[in-house]
């Protein structure tokens, strides 16, 4: 009688939805959570998840399902499908019968298509309203609706697509593929009965869901081999449901998201899909041979110089989620090409020009900052062509005093390093040597620019043309660049190219940004999570995924250097002192000069090079007391003698050194007459050796010469 009277309420009851969704239209709502990425050309390089939501795949036809998953899920959640018109009469009764004596349920009243009403629409879920008579009403009066306008394949198969399995794993597609690596097609009854079994509680422990399966398994077949469930459900559940090709193609979802990717949409890039999977493949062998140095991360972009189309964007050489070509990282010596071209522009220096390469201490708010070059080796004077296809940093400091820092730092930020934010004060005498921090993308966009002699995007010029044509003749100058890299190296292409390699302080960030006359091609390696490398050098990080990406764009075709604009000359120069050779050089015209004469020590006027003053030099503990020696250094010292506390030590011009002692001293540059000429207050902390009572001094240029900084720290810079 009460059933009866369900069914007549039923009957008469007000419609649930306004109008009922056909299947078509559940069909076409249906978003995988992945965009499809293609290339220039229309090729497919990865489908890429860009919903996190939750993990989907395309909609499955029921005709592509295996039918022992739909014998399995028929079997745990609704036995008498085929037979009801949406709500199972006796299954209800049988749970009200159940919950009035409180007997153990094994399987719940609601029918699979009144599950479909609650996936359909969330307001039927049983999460929004809680287990309650009234939400069962609500459902069944759905499930009546859609009996009336589906057919039974059609709710099996919207079921089985909308349904959520484990964890992120919403729909047939995702589950098969995320637990058992393979189509919905192909599962088998243990997979099936699995997969039926996660539906009841998709959270459930592992053993709990290999029982279920294993008891459901056996209804169907009793012959069914518990034991291998088990297994199967450990396997299962230990597979990641995330989708490989994205970590395969070297791309991720930010970068899809950014060129437009929605779930379940196509999205076309300027992408070379050959070229993408040669460049993945080339970071990733470089990365392997440089996992014993600690080198564990790395990211590439190939752009077209031309139009600016990026052709190659491997965001990861590794599989995780870090985009390493947007993600912001040190500098290095990369920014120092945008030097010196600032200071050619201006006029201020030459490719000739001889730049100061010895110790450099630079009061600071901070203290002292101690700029050294990356071999500790200094050249006394080096030309700017040296300097930078050498990547000397004390010269690069001195170019920046002398181009100016506020002026720099804008220039930068002309050319789109956007990520330089601060104010210039903020990166000081240190954004010479790539203190700030710059991502992939901008930096490799800033040598596109020099790249195409100083115009960006093909419509504002931002470089001089003649002073970037330089610049980039420096680049190419493997000659040049011998003198710390060595004549045979990974920069040495045999064609045309113009490169600049960058290490930051403490080997975090290893860069190698170059171009050709056709492509820009930008590297960096290092580690995501900041940890430092071992030993890893200018050519040994990031250069050889740069020559093998350069070498393979130009297999087949040269590329020639470019022409020099008007307004440059070429001039024999030659140096005296011969610092350098003679060599034929590029001048901005009007600039030219045929010698470069160094001035004699003996004309040059008398300056304490080191210590300077008010510098304070730490005595470390874990160095013999022998061997920690102090080397004074002097400009202008023909003639003139060292004193130490009042102490004669002996000549300026003979390299004197000296045992520290802790406290204050003055060190003075004396003439003939006595009379003090130069002058430095240093400070030397640190504990005494046992026994150490006095000074020594010597005119050997051996042992240790100690560091100074102004608040008792080595400030020095290693980056080239």
């Amino acid at each position: 009688m009460k059933c009866h009277v369900v069914w007549f309420l039923l009957l008469v009851a007000a419609p649930v939805w306004a109008a009922v969704p056909t299947p078509q239209e559940v069909k076409a709502a249906w978003r995988p959570s992945d965009a499809t990425l293609l290339d220039r050309h229309g090729a497919t390089i990865a489908t890429v998840r860009v919903d996190m939501a939750g993990r989907r795949l395309a909609w499955v036809a029921l005709d592509d399902i295996s039918p022992t998953l739909g014998r399995a899920v028929l079997q745990a959640e609704d036995q008498r499908f085929m037979e009801h018109g949406g709500i199972d009469f006796q299954a209800i009764g049988k749970a009200a019968w159940d919950n009035l004596f409180g007997q153990q349920r094994t399987r719940g009243a609601s029918t699979i298509t009144m599950q479909l009403a609650g996936l359909l629409d969330p307001k039927l879920a049983p999460r929004s309203t809680g287990r309650t008579w009234a939400r069962k009403w609500d459902q069944a009066l759905a499930a009546r609706e859609l009996e009336a306008g589906w057919n039974k394949r059609q709710i099996l198969e919207a079921y089985l697509n909308l349904a959520s399995y484990r964890g992120e794993l919403q729909g047939i597609g995702a589950a098969a593929r995320g637990l058992f690596g393979k189509a919905p097609s192909g599962l088998d009854a243990g997979e099936a009965a699995i997969l039926a079994s996660l539906l009841r509680a998709p959270t459930a422990p592992p053993r709990t869901v290999a029982k279920r399966a294993c008891t459901l398994a056996r209804e169907l077949d009793a012959r069914t081999d518990c034991a291998a469930i088990e297994w199967e459900v450990d396997a299962a559940f230990s597979r990641t449901a995330s989708a490989p090709e994205a970590a395969t193609a070297g791309v991720t979802p930010q970068f899809v998201r950014r060129l437009g990717g929605a779930p379940g949409g196509v999205v076309r890039s300027t992408l070379d899909a050959v070229l993408q999977r040669f460049t993945v493949a080339a970071l990733r062998r470089h990365l392997a041979a440089l996992a014993e140095r600690n080198v564990g991360d790395g990211a590439v972009i190939v752009i077209d110089n031309a139009s600016g189309d990026v052709l190659a964007y491997v965001a990861n050489g590794g599989a995780g989620e870090v985009d390493g070509v947007t993600a912001l990282r040190q500098a290095g010596s990369t920014l120092k090409p945008f030097l010196y071209e600032l200071a050619l522009e201006r006029g201020q220096l030459t490719a000739a020009s001889l730049l100061d390469d010895t110790p450099i201490d630079i009061p600071t708010v901070g203290g002292l900052y101690v700029p050294q070059n990356y071999d500790h080796q200094y050249h006394d004077a080096a030309s700017v062509r040296t300097s930078l296809a050498g990547s000397l940093n004390v010269p690069a400091v001195r170019t920046l005093m002398l181009a100016g820092l506020e002026r720099f730092h804008e220039r930068l930020r002309l050319l789109g390093i956007t990520s330089l934010s601060e104010a210039p004060e903020f990166y000081g005498w240190s954004l010479a040597l790539g203190s700030g921090d710059v991502s992939l993308l901008e930096l490799a966009h800033a040598y596109r620019t020099l790249a195409n002699g100083g115009v960006q995007d093909g419509k504002r010029r931002v470089l001089d043309a003649r002073a970037s044509f330089i610049v980039a003749d420096i680049l190419s100058d493997r000659a040049a660049r011998s003198t710390t890299f060595g004549l045979s190296n990974e920069l040495a292409t045999g064609f045309w190219s113009a490169v600049k390699t960058g290490t930051s302080k403490d080997m975090r960030d290893n860069w190698c940004v170059g171009f050709s006359d056709r492509y820009t091609v930008g590297v960096w390696v290092g580690n995501f999570d900041g940890r430092s490398m071992w030993d890893v050098s200018g050519v040994s990080g990031a250069a050889p995924v740069w020559r093998d990406v350069m070498d393979y764009l130009h297999r087949d075709r040269p590329s020639r250097p470019p022409a020099a604009p008007p307004g440059v000359v070429r001039q024999t120069v030659r140096f005296a002192p011969a610092v350098e050779p003679e060599r034929s050089e590029w001048f901005v015209r009007g600039t030219e000069v045929a010698l470069v004469e160094m001035l004699p020590p003996a004309r040059r006027a008398p300056r304490i090079v080191y210590p300077a003053a008010d510098s304070v030099i730490a005595l470390d503990p874990d160095i013999p007391a022998p061997l920690q020696r102090v080397s004074f250094r002097a400009y202008g010292g023909a003639g003139l003698r060292w004193e130490l506390d009042g102490v004669p030590a002996g000549p300026a011009d003979a390299g004197a050194t000296w045992t520290p002692l802790p406290g204050q001293h003055e060190l003075k540059l004396v003439g003939e007459d006595g009379r003090a000429v130069a002058a430095a207050r240093f400070d030397v902390r640190g504990a005494a050796a046992p026994g150490q009572v006095a000074s020594t001094f010597s005119t050997s240029s051996g042992g240790s010469a100690m560091r100074s900084s102004g608040n008792g720290v080595n400030s020095g810079e290693s980056e080239r």
